[in-house]
């Protein structure tokens, strides 16, 4: 247990450097879906049907010469009504021979003629759905031409949902959900994003576990105030450095100029009792200042504050910050 609580800290104080050796551009060009690479999505169509087996026939019945009979007196009248009732026997059985043949040929005829019917239709099928395939991969690498066309042009849209792209390949542990929520305005050329974090009632309490032996049993043992508020605030800023990083060094036509930037959480306002979203971290960066930055050899607090960022004293309390005047634009 106590490994599993050290792994969850070790993912929250490495939020940061789980970013400096991923590159966040994405090449759109991958988003193409070439026809003859791209899965099939109806493969079931591919597969021909199976074809009925031919039927497997009982051997044809062969005439039995009875035995001769035995004996001196009337051999011959014997030998010829045990003929003919062999004769009588071997009809009867060629008979009923013929009609199971004649059953199993009409039955065979019946399912061959269902599967040739079944299989055109297959085909048919498969080859109005390749073309509505083909269509629907041409539409959309049609679409990934035209956004190439207007993220170029810096077109707003284009940019968010760029930037959409960005932050969904924005891999956070699967403990700590992150979301995000943003605007591009073109004429100033600035984004400005908001980023959701677990509240500080979400965020991990537990230190370890400690077995009592005196009670023979495991004891929870929990952080201190202090020690939360830390792991808190760190978090905090360290999620407001890689989002900044993030998106400068995935927007590799430098479309956007500024970021202004709030990190919080969405909780009961102390002062209204209403859920809302309380900002810990304000902060606005220049792209061409901030991508000067090594983000291997700086601390996150010391870079905020060199930002002039407005930081929470007490996100623990929930005390929100000033985010007014924070903007550049």
């Amino acid at each position: 247990m106590n490994s599993e609580i050290d792994a969850v800290f070790d993912d929250l104080e490495g939020l940061l450097g789980a970013t400096i050796d991923v590159d966040d551009h994405i090449d759109l060009e991958t988003l193409r879906k070439p026809f003859d690479t791209t899965p099939f999505d109806m493969p079931d169509l591919e597969i021909p049907l199976v074809a009925p087996k031919r039927p497997t026939y009982s051997p044809e019945p062969t005439y039995v010469e009875p035995a001769k009979p035995k004996g001196f007196f009337g051999k011959k009248r014997k030998l010829e009504e045990a003929r003919a009732i062999a004769r009588q026997t071997h009809e009867t059985q060629m008979a009923k021979w013929a009609s199971e043949i004649s059953a199993l040929e009409d039955r065979y005829a019946i399912e061959l003629a269902a599967y040739e019917q079944a299989e055109a239709e297959r085909v048919e099928t498969l080859a109005t759905e390749k073309d509505r395939f083909r269509q629907e991969l041409d539409d959309h690498n049609q679409s990934i031409d035209q956004f190439i066309t207007n993220l170029s042009y810096g077109d707003a849209e284009a940019v968010q949902e760029y930037i959409s792209l960005v932050v969904e390949n924005s891999t956070y542990p699967d403990h700590f959900e992150v979301t995000h929520e943003f605007s591009f305005a073109p004429e100033s050329a600035e984004l400005r994003m908001r980023v959701t974090v677990p509240s500080p009632d979400n965020f991990p309490a537990i230190k370890a576990y400690k077995y009592v032996k005196t009670s023979d049993e495991i004891r929870e043992v929990p952080l201190s105030q202090v020690e939360i508020k830390q792991r808190y605030a760190s978090v905090l800023h360290q999620v407001a450095i890689r989002s900044l990083h993030e998106v400068f060094e995935a927007d590799r036509r430098g479309l956007i100029r500024t970021i202004s930037l709030e990190v919080g959480t969405k909780a009961q306002h102390p002062a209204t009792g209403r859920l809302d979203f309380l900002a810990f971290v304000g902060v606005s960066a220049e792209r061409n200042s901030f991508m000067e930055f090594d983000l291997s050899g700086l601390v996150p607090l010391a870079t905020l504050k060199h930002l002039g960022a407005a930081i929470s004293k007490d996100p623990l309390a929930l005390v929100a910050v000033n985010v007014t005047g924070v903007r550049k634009s």
